[in-house]
């Protein structure tokens, strides 16, 4: 949250009525191009049992933007799940991972 930035927006966590709940995610802001909306990608591994192996997944969801972050393409986020805001987002973003976070992993 920027600082001393208020916001209007209902589905703001900080300053609206959305309450979080279930799981938290990591991962990169791939798109903002969506009204109020980031795209948002992480990677995961799948263990493939018959080769004995594990193979790179993607995993891209739709995740709301409060209006009093100010989140780019690149970077990296924390978002949160909450109730269905729309017919595909379920997710609010409530971070960016700063610098430090990312090293100490």
């Amino acid at each position: 949250m920027v600082a001393g930035k208020k916001c209007d927006d209902k589905r703001c966590p900080f300053h609206g009525s959305v309450s979080l709940r279930g799981r938290s995610f990591t991962g990169t802001v791939v798109s903002t191009k969506m009204h109020g909306t980031a795209t948002v990608e992480w990677v995961r591994k799948k263990l493939i049992s018959k080769y004995e192996r594990s193979e790179k997944r993607k995993t891209k969801i739709h995740a709301h933007v409060p209006k009093c972050l100010d989140i780019k393409v690149g970077e990296e986020v924390v978002l949160s799940e909450s109730r269905p805001l729309s017919k595909t987002k379920h997710f609010v973003i409530i971070r960016k991972v700063k610098k430090e976070e990312k090293n100490k992993k």
